[in-house]
């Protein structure tokens, strides 16, 4: 990614976790966290990672965090000096989930040695 696209993505991922902090009217959305943003380098598309503390719902948050995709774009549009808001696809971020198992075999590792 060139240095425009970590800037917007930057910009794009503080301006919309104020957004869905502030004036998110669905709930869940409280419980999101949005860890990573990547933004083509035509300034396009954006992905967007988030993780949540509801894992027993993470599907319906998936769900309708793409489907108010255009809200957002419409909330970030007076926040963001661009031209052209990038279309915003939600991806939830397994990373963490990733990382724990990890350090769970580590310590069962420790724990036979």
């Amino acid at each position: 990614m060139k240095l425009k696209g970590e800037r917007v993505a930057s910009d794009l991922l503080k301006e919309l976790s104020m957004i869905l902090l502030t004036d998110a009217k669905d709930e869940d959305f409280k419980y999101v966290t949005l860890t990573y943003a990547t933004v083509t380098n035509d300034l396009s598309s954006a992905k967007v990672y988030f993780t949540t503390l509801e894992d027993d719902r993470r599907d319906k948050i998936l769900k309708d965090l793409n489907n108010a995709s255009g809200y957002f774009r419409t909330a970030l549009a007076p926040k963001l000096n661009i031209r052209h808001i990038p279309e915003i696809r939600f991806v939830y971020d397994e990373s963490i989930e990733y990382g724990k198992r990890i350090e769970d075999i580590i310590e069962k590792i420790n724990e036979e040695n």
